[in-house]
């Protein structure tokens, strides 16, 4: 691939022909053609958190979170190549139409590696989750997967938001997040610092907020002495959107739009998404920056676009054509995602369903037949979505099973019909088909209208953060009503993040899992696939146990540090199947253990491993160091080699220095070594004892 050295060279030759103001006109995300240079127009913003987005067809992955909740690395890269092949094969037919416009490019604006350290946030579902290993090995994943291994990068990946950035929504244009130097470098660092140092990730993202006092995308602190000094980034960086307007708007760091434009060029932010960078010219001007200023952030731009091959004529992926986009093949990688983010939380024994004793089903809820709670956030648009309702009802009737089908209750209100005259208008009919069912399958949850993005002007919509961690009372409502029916009750939710759900005889996270949401559900509630989801959140009981939301120390937060014992657990997920672990060994930066499937169905193992080291900056619980997930046919075993997090045996002080340890113990399992995975598996992990 194109080295960084060489992309810069080219880019200042380039851009040595430029003029003062056609080098500043390329700072914006929407930049001009200067066409006596041959350069043609290029607009940055383009979003691929899990798919290609807002550019019309493509293939709908799950939600990031609900990747997260796969653990699998390999699987998460694949996705990433795919969001890469169809980028380029838009970018490709949209080019020689002349359509250079947003979301057209190929610089994705993903994946967000931000922890989800409080489940009110409204974004959490675009992340990884709420551990920093997690994030960092999957991050990781994403970057190498979308950037490719040519000649060229297939795609740029940006690394967001950059830094110390998880809500609350409303705030987050003057919001300051105050983080120790422990929390910075040990929950908020280093999920970016992979990014940079392993996968060379070409773009970070800052955010809206400050970080200890800095306006992040002006951060003398996070840009240039950490990201560029400390770490060697050779990428650029991008502003998010209008968010150097808030130096002055809101944060009244500055006073003007040339002073905010001044701060951040001179820290390191090369594009502006927003319009503040329209004052660079009164900035320099004014003498607020200088031309090597300018020409500093151009050269990074144009060092990207070299390394995207988009001034060779004979870039390898310019061939690739707009058919390449949508395929069969994309589809079964995205069914396959969907089937590993299912996790099972409860079952007393109702899944898989028999279809030899279950002849009629109610499928049930205002999600059963919903496109919305299949696609999350900053997604495409599927030309191959298929609902739960409709994978159900696919499935059922090849195996002679009737599906019944009713809407119970409105997502949010209490009247579906606005000239109904009572409340829970659908709710009747749900109760009255119960009758004739011999299981419920309650399709609950949320979906992007209620957990988001705040809207302004950069946003498509507006929705924010929770209030609660509860289902909507309406909903509430229909789970009641139909469990008093007697009739076993699979609860089926869609969210991206933490809820207080606890009825049904089975609970069954589906997340946003994309568009082949409703056939990966169907396949797993009729036994075709064991559920082996895991939680990459910790599920709570309610906000009560919980800090301020405003809070940014980690104390009481995420399950390293959670005082109380959970609802759910991270890490924890049910199977059709069991596993035993044995023979668990450490060597050279590795755990080795022996998994066997002693039950009767195949089934996908993650194998979890969490080290507890002996210092008083540990933290409160063991933290993940290593995960790995492996399929185990029913009644063999497999060994199985975990790497481990290569700072696993370190800890980081109050100064935020991370420092060796003598002696630690490792956990090896498929959950956490917490007292609440083993009453809720029955399974213990094994330990392991390490020395320096």
């Amino acid at each position: 691939m194109m080295d960084h050295k060489t992309a810069r060279e080219m880019a200042r030759n380039l851009v040595s022909q430029m003029t003062l103001e056609e080098k500043a006109s390329q700072l914006r995300y929407d930049a001009p053609a200067i066409e006596r240079l041959g350069i043609p127009a290029y607009n940055w913003w383009n979003e691929g958190l899990h798919g290609v987005a807002r550019a019309g067809t493509a293939t709908v992955f799950p939600q990031a979170i609900g990747m997260a909740a796969t653990f699998d690395e390999e699987g998460v890269g694949n996705v990433a190549r795919t969001i890469a092949s169809e980028g380029r094969a838009k970018y490709n037919a949209n080019s020689a139409l002349g359509d250079r416009d947003i979301y057209k490019g190929l610089t994705f604006w993903s994946p967000n590696i931000n922890i989800f350290r409080d489940p009110r946030w409204g974004r959490g579902h675009e992340t990884y989750g709420e551990d920093p290993y997690l994030t960092s090995r999957l991050g990781v994943a994403f970057v190498k997967g979308l950037q490719g291994d040519g000649k060229y990068l297939k795609a740029a990946a940006c690394a967001k938001h950059y830094a110390v950035h998880s809500g609350p929504e409303a705030l987050r244009h003057r919001f300051n997040a105050e983080a120790t130097p422990k929390d910075m470098r040990e929950t908020y660092l280093p999920a970016f610092e992979a990014l940079v140092k392993e996968a060379d990730v070409e773009a970070v993202m800052g955010a809206y907020n400050r970080t200890n006092g800095e306006p992040c995308c002006g951060s003398k602190t996070l840009l240039m002495d950490i990201l560029r000094k400390e770490w060697g980034f050779e990428g650029h960086v991008v502003s998010d959107c209008w968010a150097i307007a808030d130096f002055h708007n809101h944060h009244h760091i500055t006073d003007t739009a040339p002073e905010s434009a001044a701060l951040a060029i001179k820290n390191g932010c090369d594009v502006n998404c927003g319009n503040t960078y329209i004052h660079l010219m009164q900035a320099y001007q004014d003498g607020l920056v200088t031309e090597e200023d300018i020409t500093s952030a151009c050269v990074s731009l144009m060092a990207t676009r070299f390394r995207l091959g988009l001034f060779d004529p004979d870039c390898e992926y310019n061939s690739i054509p707009l058919t390449d986009n949508d395929t069969d093949a994309h589809d079964a990688g995205a069914l396959d995602m969907a089937q590993k983010c299912m996790t099972l939380l409860k079952n007393d024994g109702v899944l898989p369903l028999n279809p030899e004793k279950t002849k009629t089903v109610l499928v049930v809820g205002p999600n059963a037949d919903s496109v919305a709670c299949l696609e999350g956030n900053y997604n495409g648009t599927s030309s191959r979505y298929v609902t739960f309702l409709s994978g159900l009802r696919a499935a059922c009737r090849e195996k002679g099973v009737r599906v019944l089908y009713e809407q119970g209750c409105h997502l949010t209100r209490k009247k579906d019909s606005g000239l109904s005259q009572r409340e829970y208008d659908r709710l009747s009919e749900a109760v009255a088909a119960a009758r004739y069912a011999d299981v419920i399958i309650a399709c609950v949850g949320l979906d992007a209208t209620l957990e988001g993005e705040e809207g302004d002007q950069g946003n498509q919509y507006f929705s924010g953060d929770k209030n609660d961690l509860e289902l909507p009372e309406v909903q509430r409502r229909l789970l009641s009503e139909m469990v008093k029916t007697g009739k076993p009750v699979v609860t089926v939710v869609s969210a991206g993040s933490a809820l207080r759900v606890t009825e049904g005889n089975a609970i069954l996270w589906a997340w946003y899992p994309g568009q082949a949401g409703g056939t990966a559900l169907a396949r797993v509630l009729m036994g075709e696939v064991s559920p082996a989801g895991r939680l990459p959140v910790t599920f709570y009981h309610g906000l009560e146990e919980l800090p301020e939301f405003t809070d940014y120390h980690m104390k009481n937060r995420t399950y390293r540090y959670f005082e109380g014992a959970p609802l759910y657990p991270f890490g924890y997920g049910l199977s059709y199947t069991s596993f035993d672990y044995s023979d668990a060994e450490y060597e050279n930066g590795r755990v080795s253990v022996t998994v066997a499937n002693t039950g009767k169905m195949n089934g996908d193992e993650v194998v979890e491993v969490y080290v507890k080291n002996e210092s008083p900056f540990a933290p409160l619980h063991p933290a993940l160091c290593g995960f790995k997930r492996v399929h185990v046919p029913a009644g063999e075993s497999v060994r199985v080699s975990v790497p481990l997090d290569r700072n696993a045996f370190t800890v980081v002080n109050d100064d935020g220095q991370r420092v060796d340890c003598a002696r630690a113990t490792l956990f090896v399992g498929g959950s956490q070594p917490d007292g609440r995975s083993l009453e809720l598996t029955g399974k213990k992990c094994l330990e392991i004892a390490w020395e320096k």
